[in-house]
């Protein structure tokens, strides 16, 4: 079984939520990023989202714009992201989904990219800017085995794309409270249920919420809605800001986020 479904399994066995955290691989750098996506795993993180470092994220804000800069800088690159999946595999289980643009998927060979990150270790993708329509139609990128892939629904999706996107959605379903680019809300919006609401008739896969999230409040009442909590750039800007002590930065900031997340 995909450890995403397995970690969605037990979790509704228990009638909780999960957490998911964001952090781009290699900021701010090959180490430092080990040891931060351990310690959000080890701090209870239920999947971990691992942004591939791109030079042109049209679809991040500034706060992992700058991060994906760093990672690029640091010397990361698609290789070294599965890399960095490996070597977190030598000690923990927490699923991994890979958040990226199609253009270093693309790059890479779309097959032998999911090959590659399966086998590395990472257990789903979400490719902000193929849709799947275009992927069937396309044979360079029919071929994605391996690895489940996470589909984005927005406040601004019809409801007949909706249900279609819905329908064939695999590991979770990444619901934005908001329209627009990570990191550029100040608080999710008051209309989640509904939206999740929206979704949940036509799929049993779970719905997660995210964009806007940055405290333990925002947490609770986003977990309340959907079936998980989905947190990033708040996340990423503790490492911007505490880049000596990123790992610990991190875990006092997640902490109260995730016993929120819980307790919901």
């Amino acid at each position: 079984m995909n450890r995403i479904d397995a970690v969605f399994q037990q979790l509704r066995s228990k009638q909780e939520k999960a957490f998911v955290a964001y952090v781009a691989a290699g900021d701010p750098s090959f180490d430092v990023s080990l040891e931060v996506i351990r310690t959000i795993a080890d701090a209870g993180a239920d999947v971990i989202e691992l942004g591939l470092p791109f030079s042109d994220p049209l679809a991040d804000g500034i706060v992992n714009q700058m991060a994906a800069d760093r990672a690029l800088k640091a010397g990361m690159n698609t290789a070294r992201s599965l890399d960095l999946i490996r070597e977190f595999r030598k000690t923990h289980e927490t699923p991994i989904v890979l958040f990226t643009y199609l253009n270093p998927v693309f790059t890479y060979g779309f097959e032998s990219f999911h090959k590659d990150a399966a086998a590395a270790g990472a257990d789903g993708i979400l490719l902000l800017d193929l849709p799947p329509e275009e992927a069937a139609a396309n044979k360079d990128l029919a071929k994605g085995e391996g690895l489940h892939h996470i589909r984005l629904i927005a406040p601004t999706t019809p409801q007949e794309r909706v249900e279609l996107l819905a329908k064939d959605a695999e590991g979770f379903i990444y619901a934005l409270s908001r329209t627009g680019v990570t990191g550029g809300h100040g608080a999710p919006s008051d209309d989640i249920a509904a939206q999740v609401a929206r979704i949940t008739p036509h799929t049993q896969t779970p719905i997660c919420v995210g964009f806007g999230i940055s405290n333990p409040e925002q947490a609770s009442m986003v977990a309340k809605a959907g079936d998980g909590v989905i947190v990033g750039s708040a996340i990423v800007k503790q490492i911007e800001l505490n880049p000596e002590r990123a790992a610990d930065a991190v875990r006092e900031f997640i902490t109260p986020l995730i016993e929120a997340t819980k307790s919901a």
